[in-house]
């Protein structure tokens, strides 16, 4: 066995097919992106070389500020509502004192598996103006507050990324179950033998020892919420107005319906590289030198 991984031409063999694959399918297209951004191409003729035009363009245009602002907020809400809920849910299925803990589990992740139109055409139904279940509720129960909930300008980013909160909660439940789940059960007894509660165990056993699927947790919710688009091209289509703009949508809107390809590519390159910095921030913050357990 050390023969074979001192041999330097067997191990790059074997990485060959997954690098050659990366490099066609992810490094190779980003690459593609980044030099399309310095175009003014249509998508299918000969572009023109304009330099960082399309960067200053951007970046004078209020879109692409109300997009932006709009992708931190959504990727802010899905974090704390998807790793917040997820972590309380997991605590407490992981918890063997809870009768049915199968079966929330089962609950819990349930909507992962629904497809997204599925939920966007469910949650459009829930706040609807007129007929929709949550202004009806209000009215049964008599509070007086129907509300234009995607129709209007400023509310309408918060409840798509409450439907995308919603929607994937289960995705980060079921990720902190495995790992608590991985977690000797040993130091939970220590624990108790020294007097500590449960709600104290988690915080200076539970917690720490997650740092990893922590990690991998906020990487995924942040990187997912700048990514979002799918709940704006389903549920408002962009409005009202732009104001459910994201840099995802403002790279479809101008490579598919106005047909400035360079424009959108410059808007998934800025799209990349804050997805990046967010990584690299998130590994750095996270790193295993700052736990402490």
């Amino acid at each position: 066995m050390n023969r074979f991984f001192g041999n330097k031409k067997a191990i790059a063999l074997f990485i060959l097919p997954a690098m050659v694959l990366f490099t066609a399918l992810v490094f190779y297209p980003v690459l593609q992106v980044l030099f399309r951004s310095f175009y003014d191409w249509d998508g299918l003729g000969k572009g023109i070389f304009i330099g960082v035009d399309n960067y200053i363009k951007i970046f004078d245009d209020t879109i692409f500020k109300t997009a932006v602002k709009n992708g931190l907020i959504f990727a802010a809400i899905i974090t704390v509502y998807q790793i917040g809920i997820g972590s309380i849910l997991a605590f407490a299925v992981s918890n063997v004192r809870i009768k049915g803990r199968n079966f929330f589990r089962i609950v819990y992740f349930l909507p992962v598996v629904l497809s997204v139109t599925v939920v966007c055409q469910l949650w459009l139904n829930v706040f609807n103006t007129e007929f929709g279940l949550l202004n009806k509720l209000m009215e049964v129960v008599g509070i007086d507050f129907r509300q234009s909930w995607l129709d209007d300008r400023y509310k309408a980013i918060y409840v798509l990324a409450f439907v995308n909160a919603w929607h994937y909660v289960g995705y980060q439940f079921a990720l902190l179950l495995a790992g608590i789940k991985s977690i000797p059960s040993t130091y939970y007894e220590a624990a108790k033998i020294d007097g500590a509660s449960s709600f104290l165990a988690h915080i200076k056993i539970t917690i720490p020892m997650l740092s990893e699927t922590y990690k991998f947790c906020l990487v995924m919710s942040i990187t997912g919420g700048l990514n979002a688009f799918t709940q704006m091209y389903i549920m408002t289509g962009g409005g009202p107005g732009t104001s459910t703009y994201t840099l995802t949508f403002l790279m479809y809107r101008s490579a598919f319906q106005t047909y400035q390809y360079g424009y959108g590519m410059t808007a998934a390159t800025i799209l990349v590289i804050e997805c990046l910095v967010a990584t690299i921030l998130i590994n750095k913050l996270i790193a295993r030198k700052h736990i402490t357990y």
